[in-house]
């Protein structure tokens, strides 16, 4: 058995679950969600806890037991309390400007950069060289997150670029001269 799968997913008191044979519909103060349910995974709720159970033990089952444990309980993380990435630029005269449902880079390009964002996503831009990404779908946050990222990857040798808060960058020392 799935030692993450047989965890059961407590519903906090602000979440409606609705639970059919093949779908899970989830709403919370933030927004709502479905899933669909594979062939062969079973969703129950009891009272205040949802258990993910698998009917045989075939391959596909097993692995598809905790992902869809994991799923939901995202799912249910998203939508009452949300999911979060921070970014940080750094290099000199690299920045961002929020400009209505728009982000206007300023990379070291020839040109300035422009992301358009999805609906279901808040960013904010406390200043210009951070940005905060929200939302209630933990895939659709990593993925933009992922793609302002990749803008401008953090290089190795100075350090510039886009990068997440608190990641480490190894350094690389550069050409050095030997006589």
């Amino acid at each position: 058995m799935s030692r993450i799968g047989k965890a059961p997913i407590d519903v906090p008191k602000d979440a409606k679950v609705n639970v059919a044979t093949d779908n899970v519909h989830i709403e919370g103060p933030k927004g709502k969600m479905d899933l669909a349910i594979p062939f062969g995974i079973k969703v129950e709720q009891n009272d205040n806890q949802l258990i993910v159970t698998r009917t045989k033990d075939i391959k596909q089952q097993r692995a598809n037991h905790g992902t869809i444990r994991a799923l939901l309980a995202n799912m249910l993380v998203g939508v009452t309390r949300g999911h979060k990435k921070d970014l940080e630029i750094q290099g000199v005269g690299f920045r961002a400007e929020l400009k209505g449902d728009k982000i206007h880079f300023n990379l070291g390009l020839s040109h300035p950069v422009e992301f358009n964002l999805p609906k279901e996503i808040k960013v904010t831009v406390p200043s210009q060289t951070s940005i905060i990404i929200e939302g209630f779908d933990k895939g659709l946050v990593g993925q933009v997150a992922a793609k302002i990222r990749a803008l401008k990857p953090v290089e190795p040798y100075k350090g510039k670029g886009i990068r997440y808060v608190g990641e480490y960058v190894r350094r690389k020392q550069g050409k050095s001269v030997t006589k």
